[in-house]
């Protein structure tokens, strides 16, 4: 990973600039920009030959000031100690800007999942929540899914967790299977909150949602989920792409039969026939009015920006763009919906369910739902007020709007005083 794509470099950059743009002390910057606490763990597992393997993890807590940090687990061979450092930050000005009491953590484990049988894998989940144990549980640090991790493997780890403790917790960690206290909404609710924030932005842009076209990158949860939604407003998705390849049909591809095809990831969408093959570079020049990169950080860069026509770019994944290629989508005028931003209905829907487990009641879909479009509504309205009153980018306006409610916390905490609050 070269420095200019190193993630955590990036966030400690943007909180820099922001804590300057919003007059604050540099003190402010030094309390955010580094993690409280990072663990690392051995995982060693007996693979079905045999042999021993011994896996690495992660775990990262970045700011416990609001509340017991959150975060997902991902399980991928590029996992790596600054990418989940940067991942833990970015979820703690998440949370700041939709206003939870929680703060950001996030955990990883360098593997390829599908080299493992599902034995290997469900060795793997126990063993990492086994090592990581010490410092996690609904008081302290609460982990869900990410990439390649599902309900399943935490229904293995929330057993785990409790098969130590000798009782069930189900609110140890979130986007769990609904008869073990999960959430309904839980496995939809980033690709609605995506789609809530897209809605949004249209208005803003006087886009007409049943006139705009749109290309997907990556058709995981995420994807999928975004790719339904937009679908159910009238959308025309013309391009969805997959780590193995993509999809391609002008007049639009049919949705719920994709969806069918994937069946939860036992197809790829690149293998659907029913539409004609496309690159994942030929797919960000598409003339779309909405493009959402909604797979892993890195991938619209001074490479790819420079082709985009879309006027909407929404970053259903987290850190999709690099410095340089946010330079360059700046000066094409594109509307950036930042991660922080626009992926944050996972972490409001997790907090939901937090708080089922935590009064063992649970709500119906449409509450949920209704309270899910309730809060990215306001985390919009704010970060749009942030970008007119400082005249700056949505990204900027994003980070400043997670540090000021951050720094009020600060604040009233104690931890800071006159001087930093005024540079």
């Amino acid at each position: 990973m070269t420095h200019g794509h190193n993630p955590y470099e990036i966030v400690k950059g943007l909180l820099k600039e922001s804590v300057e743009r919003l007059g604050l002390h540099e003190n402010i910057y030094h309390l955010l920009k580094k993690p409280m606490r990072v663990f690392e763990v051995s995982i060693p597992v007996r693979m079905d030959d045999g042999r021993i393997e011994n896996f690495t993890g992660y775990r990262s807590q970045h700011m416990d000031i609001l509340g017991p940090t959150k975060g997902g687990i991902r399980f991928h061979p590029d996992v790596n100690l600054d990418e989940v450092k940067a991942l833990s930050i970015w979820m703690s000005l998440k949370s700041a800007i939709i206003d939870l009491p929680l703060g950001g953590g996030k955990g990883g484990v360098i593997v390829d999942p599908d080299q493992l049988s599902e034995n290997e894998l469900e060795l793997l989940s126990r063993n990492y929540i086994k090592k990581i144990t010490p410092i996690i549980g609904p008081q302290k640090d609460i982990p869900a899914p990410d990439v390649n991790t599902n309900p399943k493997v935490m229904g293995w780890m929330i057993d785990e967790f409790d098969q130590l403790r000798g009782y069930n917790i189900p609110g140890m960690l979130t986007g769990k299977p609904v008869v073990l206290g999960g959430s309904l909404g839980r496995l939809q609710a980033t690709g609605r909150g995506v789609v809530f924030t897209i809605r949004e932005a249209c208005k803003v842009l006087g886009i007409e949602m049943t006139e705009a076209t749109a290309a997907i990158q990556g058709f995981g949860n995420v994807g999928s989920m975004t790719a339904k939604f937009l679908y159910e407003l009238g959308v025309k998705i013309v391009a969805v792409t997959d780590a193995k390849g993509g999809i391609y049909k002008e007049g639009g591809l049919d949705i719920p039969d994709l969806l069918a095809f994937t069946n939860n990831g036992e197809n790829y969408a690149s293998s659907y026939e029913k539409a004609e093959p496309i690159t994942n570079e030929k797919m960000f020049s598409l003339p779309v009015d909405i493009l959402i990169p909604a797979a892993i950080e890195n991938q619209v860069t001074e490479e790819t920006a420079p082709t985009i026509q879309a006027k909407i770019l929404a970053e259903a994944a987290n850190g999709p763009t690099t410095p340089a290629g946010d330079q360059i989508l700046e000066e094409k005028g594109i509307f950036v919906i930042p991660d922080i931003l626009c992926n944050a209905g996972g972490v409001t829907v997790s907090y939901f369910e937090w708080v089922q487990n935590n009064m063992n009641y649970y709500w119906k879909v449409d509450e949920i739902n209704k309270q899910l479009e309730e809060k990215m509504l306001t985390g919009f309205e704010k970060v749009i007020q942030m970008k007119e009153e400082k005249g700056c980018r949505m990204r900027d306006a994003a980070y400043m709007v997670g540090i000021s409610h951050l720094v009020k916390a600060m604040d009233a905490r104690g931890w800071i005083g006159e001087k930093e609050l005024e540079s």
